[in-house]
Parts: C-alpha cells; structure tokens; sequence
C-alpha cells in the first residue's frame, strides 16, 4: 500500500518539478526549480500534505500545541496540517489538536500591529514548518519570530531540502531542537525522471 508521503512525492515530482534555467530566491542558478505551492494548494496535494506531516510528528513523537511558518510558502501546509489533525483527533479520543499561525516578513502597520497571525500562547511548543529549504533564510525568520513571541520551537520541517548550506543554518537557529524534511531535491528529482521514463 502507497503511503501518503509515498503518495506526495509521486505528486510533487510530477506537478511541482521543472528543469530548466532558474534563478533562486537566494540568487543561485539552479538547473531545476521546485514550485511546491502548485502541490500544497492542490486539493489532493493538499490533502496528502498534511497527513505526511501529521504522520512524521507522530513517528518523532512531537506534540505541538501548534504549527506555522513564513507567509507565503507555509500557509497552505500550516492550514492542511491543522486540518489533517482535527480529522485524525475525531478519529482517536487521544489526539490533540494541531494549531496554525502565520508570520507576516514584517509587523502589520495598523490594527493590532502583529507579526504573528492565528494561534499565539505564551511558551507553547510550536513547530515551524516552510516549504523548500535552501538558505534556510525564511525558516529562520519565523523561528525567530515565533521565540520572540515567547513561544518555544520544538522542531523544524520543511517539505523539500535542497541540500544546500540550510540545514545547518536552521539547525542552529533551531537552538538544539531537531529539523527534519520529507524529501530532500534529489528523491523528487529521481521520482520525476522515474516518472517521465515510464
């Protein structure tokens, strides 16, 4: 039987992956361009999503009180996943639920002025989660963002690593707590060539 990360790569390699000639965001060229939004805003995509990351905080026993990430990238996995874990808590009396937040790249100029949108508790364990890793840049920011709010990181994920320098920069940022990823670029760049041979 096709795991549901099983199930996420087959979709990613094959609606998300493009070869060609690309600048990154950190200003590297690159030779493919993973575009994991096309994925995680999917309906199926989506779906697959937040069960993969649901599946991995139960497999290292993480139990955030929520999960969030850097506006953009996170929105559509922090919603999927909080959504995954209200189904799985119907379904299991002792599964908690998973909240999300969203950190804006700067304060709001008016109302309440916040940085963080959604689920904010003091000293809460929280999980911050961002879509591709390269630098690591926008990870970090919302690690930073979320301690500063007073609330503890417990770990980081993020859907694809690219296997650059930014595991260890959010491994650092992340101050002991572990960072994981589903995928690194490799696995999805295999699973589209797998693909586009059959």
């Amino acid at each position: 039987m096709t795991t549901h990360r099983e199930s996420l790569l087959n979709l990613l390699s094959r609606i998300s992956f493009k070869l060609g000639d690309f600048t990154l965001s950190s200003g590297a060229k690159s030779d493919y361009y993973i575009d994991c939004r096309t994925t995680t805003l999917h309906a199926e995509g989506g779906r697959l999503t937040g069960l993969a990351i649901l599946e991995l905080l139960h497999e290292k026993h993480l139990k955030p009180a929520a999960i969030g990430g850097l506006t953009m990238g996170a929105d559509p996995i922090v919603s999927n996943v909080a959504t995954a874990s209200a189904y799985y808590a119907q379904q299991h009396s002792s599964a908690g639920l998973i909240h999300g937040f969203l950190v804006r790249k700067a304060e709001k100029a008016h109302g309440m002025g916040r940085r963080i949108e959604g689920f904010f508790e003091e000293g809460a364990p929280v999980v911050i989660v961002d879509d591709v890793c390269t630098t690591g840049a926008s990870t970090i920011n919302a690690i930073e963002a979320a301690k500063q709010a007073g609330m503890q990181v417990i770990a980081g994920i993020c859907l694809v690593e690219r296997e650059a320098k930014g595991r260890a920069a959010v491994e650092a940022a992340c101050e002991g707590a572990p960072f994981y990823s589903l995928y690194t670029a490799h696995d999805v760049r295999a699973a589209h060539i797998a693909q586009m041979a059959m």
